[in-house]
């Protein structure tokens, strides 16, 4: 039987959790009261994601496995992003692989996404197409026929809308297996017809040296790090890491780092019981100079680092039926 659910968050952390088909991590790169909306529909085969939030975000992660998963812009309005150093248009659909990728949205955004079982997604290749998607275009971006992305689009609002306001319906079998055919068909002849394109210049190298930085973070969170030893250890020179850095994260290593940083702060803060103390989480984290830091923790989150501490993290609340329907 299917099912679905509506909710609304105001802190990445709880937003980034809930999304079922990827491990991200998700860093608002302005100052502002993060406000999201997640609506999501599973069916037998098909699972359906809706998602909005208001703040620019820099996207970090990797997809789940055994799971295809194909995202697209929902917006009505023309809208863009960048997705792993490509720019990615309203029209366009990524084909998402379990490498790392990077993300870079815009304020107010909203974006969809659709996902099968590789094994589900195969034999719906052979069936409708009577071949499986080819392994060389498992990591680009597809633009589809215009009249077929409109017919998908559409759908998926559809069911993203009765998810929110009627979503009993969703549960009548020959509904959900109606639109869950509907939505199945549609995708395979989109990712399958649609024109792949072009990788930029560089690109492929680029991916391999944002993957090894990112590994290289991971393997030091708390460590103060300094640009000549991370290039040294990822084996890039200098140059080539901040072209990298600005292609898939639309800013430099150094920028980056810190960010990433903040948000890990902001995260140990949020979870830290009574008796811990905001220079314990700086310093762990590689703060050394307190008031400076306490005065960017500001200018980026909007409150002090004590007033953080106080404060619980978010959970995540049923949208109310009356919200706006996701675009």
């Amino acid at each position: 039987m299917a099912w679905s659910t509506a909710l609304c968050f105001s802190d990445p952390l709880s937003f980034q959790a809930a999304i079922s088909t990827a491990d991200l991590e998700l860093l608002p790169t302005a100052r502002g009261q993060f406000r999201a909306e997640l609506t999501r529909v599973c069916m037998n085969q098909l699972w359906v994601q809706r998602c909005y939030q208001n703040l620019p975000l820099m996207i970090a992660g990797a997809m789940k496995p055994r799971r295809r998963v194909f995202t697209f812009l929902t917006s009505a309005e023309p809208e863009a992003m960048r997705h792993c150093g490509m720019d990615v248009v309203s029209g366009d659909i990524i084909v998402n692989t379990f490498d790392e990728i990077h993300q870079q949205l815009e304020p107010e955004f909203r974006l969809g996404s659709i996902s099968l079982t590789t094994d589900d997604f195969d034999a719906a290749c052979n069936a409708i197409v009577g071949h499986e998607f080819p392994g060389d275009k498992l990591k680009l971006v597809v633009r589809p026929n215009p009249e077929l992305m409109s017919r998908l689009t559409e759908l998926h609002r559809t069911v993203g809308q009765i998810a929110k306001t009627t979503p009993a319906i969703l549960e009548l079998p020959q509904v959900s297996r109606a639109l869950e055919q509907q939505l199945v068909h549609l995708i395979v002849r989109c990712v399958t017809e649609g024109a792949p394109l072009k990788i930029p210049l560089g690109g492929r190298n680029h991916d391999m040296i944002v993957a090894r930085f990112e590994a290289f973070l991971e393997a030091n969170p708390n460590t103060p790090l300094y640009l000549p030893e991370i290039c040294a250890a990822i084996g890039a020179a200098e140059r080539t890491l901040r072209a990298a850095c600005e292609e898939h994260l639309g800013m430099g290593p150094i920028r980056y780092l810190t960010l990433r940083r903040m948000h890990l702060v902001r995260r140990a803060l949020l979870r830290a019981d009574s008796s811990t103390t905001v220079t314990r989480i700086a310093t762990d984290h590689g703060f050394w100079e307190l008031g400076r830091f306490s005065v960017a923790y500001r200018t980026l989150f909007g409150e002090t680092p004590s007033e953080s501490l106080r404060r619980p993290s978010d959970k995540p609340s049923r949208a109310p039926e009356s919200a706006a329907i996701l675009g």
